[in-house]
């Protein structure tokens, strides 16, 4: 059975460091029952996650972001059919944005919504090939 992938951005509403750790937590539980695994990038004014899994509990995962408000102006950049998973062993990886991703000025101007489908997927598969920041 193939395996779903789906990367979106927003922007976080109210970010805060005790409101990471609680999406973090809730999605590790969550990802670890549903068999899905996947990245987030964070930082005070963007989300670019990238979710892997089943179909149905991909999409049932990002119809639950759309109603969450911690996020606002989210645009989906990718969903695809893949064989291989990025993030195998993570039910959830977090990382601080790396600096070869946009700065500051380029997120406020959309550049995250503007991004294309193989963009964000390189932005993750380059990532997965980092270690993870401590």
């Amino acid at each position: 059975m193939p395996l779903c992938q789906l990367i979106y951005a927003s922007r976080p509403f109210g970010f805060n460091a005790e409101m990471l750790d609680d999406i973090l937590v809730a999605a590790r539980r969550n990802n670890a029952r549903k068999s899905i695994t996947g990245a987030l990038v964070c930082r005070a004014d963007l989300f670019l996650q990238i979710l892997e899994g089943p179909r149905l509990a991909v999409t049932e995962t990002f119809g639950r972001i759309l109603r969450d408000d911690r996020h606002i102006e989210v645009a989906l950049l990718h969903c695809a059919d893949t064989s291989d998973r990025l993030f195998p062993s993570w039910t959830m990886r977090d990382d601080p944005p790396q600096s070869w991703m946009w700065p500051r000025e380029d997120v406020r101007q959309g550049a995250a919504a503007e991004t294309t489908t193989a963009q964000a997927v390189e932005i993750f598969r380059r990532l997965s090939c980092e270690p993870r920041a401590e």
